[in-house]
């Protein structure tokens, strides 16, 4: 074989040409002691505060805590496999995280990472896992109602797209069961979701998304979780890489998104953990002076946002636990001062056969009817204040004195109330069924019916208004308004004395 020695000397002058001497310097420290999910590394002078961070077996940490002599990184893997002395290099970006469609339907870390056992997740687009909430100029007011399928809440505290409505409460009283209710509830209709488990059971979430599965949510369902044991770093980031994932969807495919924090009580925990091992001061409960800019800055992220961004939106549901009812401990106070409104659950009401177990007395949504339909917002205007008044006289009428037939009949009306605002777990009502639903009550045609055939009534008188009106429920569904009152009062009026006369 023949060498070409003109080919040989252009290839090499091509590759003279084209040779840049890169020099790549990198900015590297060493581990000076190690604990707890908490590194002090010496040596970073010019790192920056939430800066990631490489140690030299791979795993990743975030500059936290800048001293003047060492810098105090959270480790976001397995400390254990560090060492004193190990070295640590910057990476000069702050943290991503992988976000997109390619999400869907897994049960992910809080890196983005797959925990489900399934393949390993390719996505083609990623997110800072912090950025500045959307301002003012970006905003527009709640208008649109998002249905939990909850009567209780549709009808008395509505949520609208772009809200934080926190739900409160004490252990066991049905807080993730009304989240999950409204996750189902959003099956069909475009609504991405998210749900963030803080410190839960691994067991508990793995229930969870069974439950989503089987009811065929997982399609439109992202699970980010950070269990009980997973590192504290892991469950205090959580939320943060919940709400980017979200955002993705809301800034880049326009749509309707729904996040839910189950819960930020272990988040701040979790915070206050941290804080504590890098010495920061503590303060009232032990926890650190920042710790309202800590949820703040999460919730402030949820918007609906103007047309011109894209109309898209993010509504959170911050679910808070507390502890004997205790509402004014400090992270309570804090997180209600930041929503705009709040669920709250009682646990006697639970106890007592009320599910959901939502005092209605102290839960308020501060959009109000402006997150209704008009078909909503026209029957249910009323339902608040005849509970107010059901709850005064029902604590009257326990003195055993003899009622006159007003009082009565109001306590009556009351009980018939509560009975119907009872609802099954997993089963949210479509809002055309509820607002048919509210309106017999509260037209005053469940009065004469016992009230242990409440729930048999209000099954049956909607599989009426389907077999025979099916254009009554869907003129609400598709206007969401009652286009005649009169029409559907003769309606009921004529199947209420039917159900009467068959009994």
């Amino acid at each position: 074989m023949k060498i070409k020695s003109d080919e040989i000397v252009s290839v090499l002058t091509q590759e003279i040409k084209n040779y840049d001497s890169k020099i790549e310097m990198t900015e590297v420290g060493e581990i000076i002691s190690v604990g707890d999910g908490i590194a002090r590394v010496y040596g970073l002078d010019n790192v920056m505060f939430n800066e990631m961070v490489e140690f030299e077996n791979g795993i990743k940490g975030l500059a936290f805590n800048l001293e003047e002599s060492s810098v105090g990184v959270i480790v976001l893997g397995d400390y254990l496999h560090l060492r004193e002395g190990h070295q640590v290099k910057r990476l000069g970006r702050v943290l991503e995280i992988p976000v997109g469609s390619e999400l869907l339907g897994r049960v992910v870390n809080p890196m983005g990472e797959a925990v489900d056992g399934k393949a390993p997740i390719e996505t083609k687009h990623k997110r800072p896992m912090e950025i500045i909430a959307p301002g003012i100029a970006k905003r527009q007011p709640v208008h649109e109602p998002m249905e939990t399928g909850i009567k209780a809440i549709d009808s008395m505290i509505p949520i609208g797209r772009g809200q934080r409505e926190l739900i409160i409460g004490d252990r066991g009283t049905g807080k993730t069961s009304i989240a999950i209710d409204t996750i189902i509830n959003q099956k069909g209709n475009g609504t991405i979701c998210i749900y963030v488990a803080i410190g839960q059971k691994s067991s508990g979430v793995v229930a969870l998304e069974e439950k989503l599965r089987k009811h065929g949510c997982m399609d439109y369902t992202i699970i980010v979780m950070a269990s009980a044991s997973d590192p504290v770093p892991l469950q205090y980031l959580a939320p943060y890489a919940g709400t980017a994932m979200a955002e993705y969807f809301m800034y880049e495919e326009k749509k309707a998104t729904l996040c839910v924090y189950d819960d930020l009580s272990k988040q701040a925990n979790a915070y206050r953990q941290m804080s504590l091992l890098l010495r920061r001061p503590p303060g009232r409960e032990a926890f650190p002076g920042d710790v309202f800019y800590l949820h703040s800055r999460l919730l402030e992220r949820s918007v609906k946002l103007s047309e011109k961004y894209g109309g898209g939106s993010l509504t959170a549901l911050p679910i808070i636990e507390t502890q004997e009812g205790e509402v004014s401990a400090y992270i309570p106070t804090n997180v209600i001062s930041i929503t705009d409104g709040q669920i709250y659950l009682q646990p006697n009401l639970f106890a007592s056969g009320q599910r959901p177990a939502v005092d209605i007395g102290i839960s308020v949504s501060r959009v109000g009817g402006a997150a209704q339909t008009k078909a909503m917002k026209s029957i249910a205007s009323k339902l608040k204040l005849d509970l107010a008044q059901f709850r005064e006289l029902e604590a009257f009428a326990q003195l055993g004195t003899e009622l006159d037939p007003v009082t009565e009949k109001q306590l009556n009306k009351g009980s018939k109330i509560l009975e119907i605002l009872k609802q099954d777990e997993a089963n949210p009502w479509p809002m055309e069924e509820q607002v048919i639903s509210i309106f017999s009550v509260n037209q005053g045609h469940m009065d004469t019916i016992p009230i242990e055939k409440i729930h048999d009534f209000e099954k049956k008188i909607i599989e009426f208004f389907k077999k025979t009106h099916p254009e009554v429920l869907s003129s609400i569904r598709d206007t969401k308004k009652i286009q005649d009152k009169e029409m559907l009062a003769k309606i009921v009026t004529e199947f209420a004395k039917k159900y009467l006369d068959a009994l």
